[in-house]
């Protein structure tokens, strides 16, 4: 069990395109919710789920916690995560990622030693929704809301950070489909998580 992480589920979006609430939508046997804070239990000692202000209550046997900023969305639910967790780094995920890899966290939180962020970079494109982050990024997010800058994905540029990237060639043996960093925005997407779903053999089966 991980204790220098602790493991964040943000919980907090709008869920506009898909026009109801994403955190209860089941896929399989259980809710997107239920599903990804199972997996962030089965690693970390510390599970956080962060949700905005103005977001209903959650009944779940979980610490939750709101946004300690409003309206600065996955950046903010990040911030949030990351100050009030009690280890210096913070895995965080978005709750509408169905598919959570054990062996892919694992491969990000190992190599936290050495970066203050750890980030999938696949084809060109950034995944801060599935990332390792320290708490020596909280300055530079800091600066952001502030300045009003909410995009994740520049918090890579600042130079006091180190940056490690996680590419496509690092995930072949573990992710290659790249299917942890599949998320369900809108009912096409959750149709097409059910269907891959099952099409997975259970555990113990080939």
């Amino acid at each position: 069990m991980e204790i220098e992480v602790t493991g964040v589920l943000l919980a907090g979006g709008k869920s506009r395109r898909m026009g109801e609430d994403k955190r209860y939508l089941v896929v399989g046997e259980q809710t997107l919710l239920e599903r990804g804070l199972g997996v962030l239990r089965s690693m970390f000692h510390e599970v956080l789920v962060v949700i905005a202000q103005d977001s209903a209550p959650l009944d779940i046997d979980a610490r939750v916690v709101r946004d300690l900023v409003p309206d600065c969305g996955s950046l903010g639910g990040i911030y949030t995560g990351l100050t009030q967790a009690t280890s210096p780094y913070i895995f965080a995920v978005a709750c509408d990622m169905p598919f959570l890899n054990q062996a892919v966290i694992t491969h990000f939180t190992n190599r936290r030693d050495t970066a203050d962020i750890v980030m999938a970079r696949l084809a060109t494109r950034l995944h801060p929704m599935h990332a390792l982050y320290g708490k020596g990024c909280l300055p530079a997010m800091e600066q952001m809301i502030v300045a009003r800058q909410l995009k994740i994905q520049e918090l890579v540029s600042h130079a006091s950070l180190r940056v490690q990237y996680v590419t496509e060639a690092d995930l072949l043996s573990i992710d290659p489909s790249w299917r942890s960093f599949h998320n369900v925005n809108t009912p096409e997407d959750l149709e097409a998580a059910c269907s891959l779903l099952a099409r997975i053999p259970p555990p113990g089966r080939p």
